[in-house]
């Protein structure tokens, strides 16, 4: 692979004289020429010639000046060899034969589009991501693949794709990192492979996120209704574990405070009881006993 090789260039404010003088020496010579040929009848071949490579080497001079803002950088390149890169901003001057490339170091954004892949169980989502990137080796950028942009735009799907199989979309199982539960690890195994993927291309990869992250449509209605059924019992086991400890402390209190003594069968009616009150989804309705506990 090709490497970076940075060069210094002249000032352009300091060539700028000799330039002007070149320009200045050619109008100076032809209208001598013209002016001598009226005076005497002959014409001076000589100054003639001479007022032609002045302003030819005043217009090829003014080739050679180019400038540079910052976060830009120019590759020179002399008869396909490569000369070196210029990031010093501002107006240079350098060999007019030398053709310039601007490249852009600035950081950019790359939104891919919405990509429609399966996640580590089969299941069709709909995927899509934002990468930073900025160019870090202009050599590389220009001389290693054809058209950077395309490069990082392709490679960065193809990415995308290979981490949604890596992660399921939800609902691992243990402590597996999924792909909604743990976006900060997913961006940073993201990054990761991007920056492997196009630092052929000299690029650096600052930052990779998830921007979309939703299943197929035609699955969609169907993880919506698992979703709310996981939801559900999650939401039962909850309540029952609660009814069940507030069960046990009442026993308990009851015991303790010897307020009423209650054989086995009579704590396992309290119990029921109880239980359907706590656990109903609806306000329980009283049957108030006139008689004794065990009438």
């Amino acid at each position: 692979m090709n490497r970076e090789k940075t060069v210094r260039v002249l000032s352009g404010w300091l060539v700028l004289p000799v330039t002007i003088a070149l320009l200045a020496a050619a109008i100076g010579l032809f209208i001598w020429t013209i002016y001598w040929a009226k005076q005497t009848n002959i014409f001076n071949l000589y100054s003639f010639v001479g007022a032609l490579v002045f302003a030819l080497l005043g217009g090829v001079s003014c080739n050679g000046y180019f400038s540079l803002q910052p976060n830009e950088a120019r590759v020179l390149v002399l008869f396909g060899a490569y000369v070196g890169t210029v990031r010093e901003s501002g107006w240079h001057w350098t060999n007019p034969l030398n053709t310039k490339l601007r490249i852009s170091l600035r950081a950019r954004n790359l939104e891919s589009v919405r990509l429609k892949v399966n996640d580590k169980r089969g299941n069709p989502i709909e995927i899509a991501a934002v990468v930073v990137w900025r160019v870090e080796d202009t050599t590389q950028a220009v001389f290693d693949v054809e058209r950077y942009e395309d490069y990082v735009r392709i490679q960065s799907e193809s990415a995308l794709r290979h981490l949604a199989s890596l992660y399921v979309y939800d609902y691992g199982e243990g402590h597996e990192t999924t792909l909604r539960g743990g976006m900060d690890e997913v961006a940073a195994a993201l990054t990761a492979e991007l920056c492997e993927r196009v630092s052929r291309a000299g690029v650096h990869v600052e930052e990779a996120r998830l921007t979309h992250l939703a299943y197929a449509a035609e699955v969609a209605g169907m993880m919506l209704r698992r979703q709310q059924a996981e939801a559900i019992i999650d939401a039962r086991q909850k309540i029952v574990h609660g009814a069940v400890s507030m069960v046990q402390m009442a026993l308990q209190d009851l015991a303790e405070n010897h307020i009423v003594e209650l054989d086995e069968e009579r704590k396992a009616a309290m119990v029921s009881n109880l239980l359907v009150v706590l656990c109903g989804e609806h306000d329980a309705q009283p049957v108030i006993n006139t008689g004794t506990l065990y009438n």
